[in-house]
């Protein structure tokens, strides 16, 4: 639900962070998320339909927050999605988890990596030395002191926390309202974001 407070982004986007679309997109959305977080999983076709059909004119970014206190298995798959950005194949493997998210095992997340086309034999080398560990964390830490990230997901939209209620039709009016440049003029009412809008509903959390 709306509460009505204005929360802005205090960690710039940088360099570090995974990113796609425009880069010079008049809309940016990021997320916080947990790769076995089922809200985070029912967000994800959605925001995949969103990032398809506004192309450049939307830039997505998403940052790890593997809370682990209901979801054991959210930190090793923030490790092997950082292990597939090490090899330029991040949003691969961000997709396989989100695609899986009932096995986020280690013998899984290997098989993933596979799928992802990632040189296995590396992959299995940084799981095993937890080499992106040291960095998963302390991103966390400054999200859960600097930001304030309570629980997954949680979107910003060009630097403002979105506080609507988790559901497509919400999220793409606020997409809409943020677009100082009027590129995507048409967004609720074109026909394609109908049809996205009845089939794919987010709970509210």
């Amino acid at each position: 639900m709306d509460t009505g407070e204005i929360i802005t982004l205090k960690t710039p986007i940088t360099e570090r962070d995974h990113v796609t679309g425009g880069a010079h997109a008049p809309v940016t959305l990021l997320e916080y998320g947990n790769f076995e977080c089922v809200d985070c999983g029912i967000a994800y076709p959605i925001l995949k339909h969103i990032r398809k059909e506004l192309g450049d004119d939307l830039r997505f970014v998403f940052r790890n927050f593997p809370s682990t206190r209901s979801n054991p298995n959210a930190l090793r798959a923030a490790e092997a999605a950082e292990a597939g950005a090490a090899q330029g194949r991040f949003w691969e493997m961000h997709d396989e988890l989100f695609e899986h998210q009932n096995g986020l095992d280690d013998s899984h997340l290997k098989h993933y990596a596979g799928l992802a086309h990632l040189d296995v034999s590396r992959f299995e080398q940084d799981m095993e030395q937890h080499s992106f560990l040291k960095q998963i964390e302390a991103d966390y830490q400054s999200s859960l002191f600097v930001e304030h990230i309570t629980g997954t997901p949680t979107f910003y939209i060009n630097n403002l926390r979105y506080t609507g209620n988790i559901e497509v039709e919400s999220i793409l009016q606020v997409i809409k309202d943020a677009d100082k440049e009027g590129k995507i003029s048409s967004l609720k009412e074109h026909s394609r974001f109908r049809d996205l809008i009845s089939r794919f509903k987010l709970k509210d959390r």
